[in-house]
């Protein structure tokens, strides 16, 4: 197994997993460290933890590569690697057309989608309710373009460049309203926002998230395989409920 440490790169906080072989080749992977339980900073250890964090571990040691973990903000990751700054970026991120003409996705590996976060004395639970407010979303993400692409009132719409930064703003009463993956913002209202915020409207938009890689890059394959090969033997599913509970039938 690779070892961990923390780091300094430029502002931000990076981990480095270190070689463990002359033969593998080392990669180098980038996260957004603010999106919970996918990939979050554990405080007392300073290591990257995080369903995420889990994936990318067992995928690299199953498809031959060691790798160097840093952080990002969320939408310098698809630049970075465009420029070919990185080679991989796993955060969560939406596998979407417009994302595939700039860099190689793999196959799906959690499904996801869009909801809707408001305070518990709130009254508005559907998209509709939305018009004319101020609503939080994350620079960068799916949830932002879809609110403005379908609300015809979206002046109120506030990017923020941390999902911490949009939750922080519902709970002072600075937006009416959150709008973001559901399992980021399902994950709040049951810790930090339990009894202060809710859940509420369907899910929107089904999404489905890929691991990123630079555009052309060679380990999509292996990377392929790794997936397919921790999903058959079980690990896929050890992880996932460790995180989230009970896993659903169809995944």
């Amino acid at each position: 197994m690779s070892s961990k440490w923390l780091k300094t790169l430029g502002a931000g906080l990076a981990l480095s997993v270190a070689a463990t072989s002359v033969s593998a080749e080392t990669l180098r992977v980038v996260t957004d460290p603010s999106f919970v339980p996918f990939e979050m900073m554990d405080q007392e250890t300073g290591e990257m933890i995080g369903f995420d964090m889990e994936i990318i571990a067992e995928v690299a040691e199953r498809a031959g590569f060691d790798y160097d973990l840093n952080t990002m903000d969320f939408n310098g990751i698809i630049p970075a690697l465009q420029t070919g700054n990185v080679d991989i970026a796993i955060a969560g991120i939406t596998i979407t057309e417009e994302r595939g003409e700039i860099v190689d996705f793999s196959d799906p590996y959690y499904d996801s989608g869009l909801r809707i976060l408001v305070r518990t004395d709130s009254d508005m639970d559907e998209m509709s309710d939305l018009e004319g407010k101020k609503i939080g979303s994350k620079i960068g993400s799916t949830s932002y373009d879809y609110l403005m692409k379908t609300l015809d009132d979206d002046d109120g719409v506030t990017p923020y460049p941390g999902s911490s930064d949009m939750y922080m703003a519902l709970m002072s009463r600075a937006v009416d309203a959150v709008f973001y993956d559901a399992p980021n913002v399902g994950y709040f209202a049951s810790t930090k926002g339990k009894g202060k915020v809710k859940v509420v409207g369907p899910l929107y938009e089904g999404q489905q998230y890929g691991i990123a890689l630079k555009k052309g890059s060679k380990w999509v394959g292996p990377v392929n395989e790794a997936l397919a090969e921790i999903k058959d033997d079980g690990t896929y599913k050890t992880i996932y409920e460790k995180w989230f509970g009970p896993m659903p039938e169809d995944k």
